[in-house]
């Protein structure tokens, strides 16, 4: 068995070096675990995941599908899916800013190309969580237990995130999703109130 110990890529650059510490062996091993569990079984499932997750993609041609069908609420399904692109344009300029780099490690077998290098957090963990909260608030479904997991371990299972990059991910979305629903919040009118 491969020792667990960190192998961050090299840095050129000063600028270039993670603003996070490198991931502990404990992430590491969690990491590993994973896909030694899992295994194979899921890695088909997890790549077309990961594929409908790629930019948020899948999730803003759900909203706009939401928008397409329920008429009523256009405007909401509009405002929600633009929530969606928020959090996931969130995850990507914090990325760039913590630069913290994919895992790369004896013990971990990357199983899916990646846009980038750049691992923290993870951008679908974030646009997932956001869409869940913002169209589980519209459907009145609570979609977060549903989509958030399968997503979040999927990452681990085709060894592109640390644990810590999916639950920071998830974080962001649900934070930037409350953030949209608060904003968004219909107020009572004036008439209402005399």
């Amino acid at each position: 068995m491969a020792e667990l110990v960190d192998h961050p890529a090299p840095a050129a650059d000063p600028a270039d070096r993670p603003a996070l510490p490198a991931p502990t062996p404990a992430e590491i091993r969690v990491l590993a675990g994973v896909q030694r569990r899992v295994g194979d079984r899921a890695v088909g499932v997890a790549r077309g995941m990961s594929f409908f997750g790629e930019h948020a993609g899948g999730w803003l041609a759900l909203g706009a599908l939401g928008a397409l069908v329920d008429r009523p609420r256009r405007r909401e399904w509009v405002t929600a899916a633009a929530g969606v692109a928020l959090a996931h344009g969130a995850s990507i300029g914090i990325k760039r800013v913590v630069r913290r780099t994919r895992p790369e490690h004896p013990s971990v077998e990357v199983r899916v190309p990646t846009p980038s290098r750049l691992s923290f957090p993870s951008a679908h963990a974030t646009s997932t969580t956001a869409a869940a909260v913002l169209y589980g608030r519209l459907l009145r479904r609570p979609l977060v237990p549903v989509l958030v997991p399968p997503m979040a371990l999927s990452r681990l299972v085709l060894g592109v995130h640390y644990p810590s990059d999916v639950v920071a991910g998830s974080a962001l979305g649900a934070v930037v999703a409350l953030a949209v629903s608060r904003a968004t919040r219909r107020r009572p009118t004036s008439e209402g109130c005399r």
